[in-house]
């Protein structure tokens, strides 16, 4: 028998918390039913925010915990500070095998601090990465990493290739998601040494990973490779970059309505 999965919520965490994290977690509980739900955060706020949402109060603990991680809070102060903190205890449920997930909008640092200190990593893997699933002409595809780490070398971006492969599998349901890492060029010459040396390592390997080779900024959005391997600084600047182009985008297209009915009609 399957076990039952239960998601644990740092309910506190993000700019608009709690109330924005109680209807994100309404809606979820709307798509997927089966789930039960840990909240972590002021229980008095919480229980007012779910009276609501009754669907969800009934598949739903509510954990009392009376601090917040600040969200320019530094990740070693979080660290030494924050073990009565919602994030903090939204995680322990999960290494306490409470639940499977833990969810968090908030501080990124301390979340990937306290994660990591908590859960630690896969044996063999030195670093976890941020994964942003990217919409696509194809569908969709992983990006990692978007910002958990500035500096790699190419052992990490086999570590990444390898944590996204196996998202990939469990997210999208691919039996052999293809991998790429992103470079200045497709072509074998060009990069630097850490992005050659980790294609190599993945062409070379026994690793059950389908290796596409290295891919372009373009080829992202294409849906080229199902996962896209690069390193915190570079994934971080495409994912804002990619963020900013389509609110330009959304900018001209309101203009563009906005000016007449008959514009409005074409649109439609």
């Amino acid at each position: 028998m399957a076990r039952e999965l239960v998601i644990s919520i740092d309910a506190m965490g993000g700019d608009h918390a709690p109330q924005a994290i109680v209807e994100g977690t309404a809606l979820a509980q709307i798509r997927i039913p089966k789930v039960k739900f840990l909240l972590h955060g002021d229980h008095a706020k919480l229980q007012q925010l779910m009276v609501p949402h009754q669907a969800l109060a009934k598949v739903s603990q509510i954990r009392h915990c009376d601090d917040v991680v600040a969200m320019d809070e530094k990740p070693g102060q979080a660290l030494r500070k924050g073990r009565n903190s919602s994030m903090w205890r939204a995680i322990d449920s999960v290494k306490a095998g409470e639940a499977q997930v833990v969810v968090s909008a908030g501080n990124t640092g301390a979340l990937m601090a306290m994660a990591k200190f908590q859960l630690r990593t896969i044996e063999g893997l030195s670093r976890p990465a941020i994964a942003a699933i990217w919409p696509t002409i194809r569908g969709q595809s992983v990006v990692l990493d978007v910002g958990a780490n500035i500096d790699q070398d190419a052992r990490q971006l086999v570590d990444f290739a390898l944590l996204g492969e196996a998202f990939a599998r469990a997210v999208f349901g691919l039996e052999r998601p293809s991998v790429g890492i992103l470079n200045v060029g497709s072509e074998d010459m060009k990069g630097h040494e850490e992005v050659k040396a980790a294609a190599q390592t993945l062409k070379d390997s026994s690793l059950p990973i389908r290796f596409y080779g290295f891919i372009e900024g373009h080829d992202i959005s294409a849906g080229t490779v199902d996962v896209v391997v690069t390193d915190g600084f570079t994934g971080n600047i495409a994912l804002k970059t990619a963020e900013g182009t389509a609110r330009l985008v959304g900018h001209y297209i309101r203009g563009a309505m906005q000016r007449s009915l008959f514009s409005k009609l074409g649109y439609v």
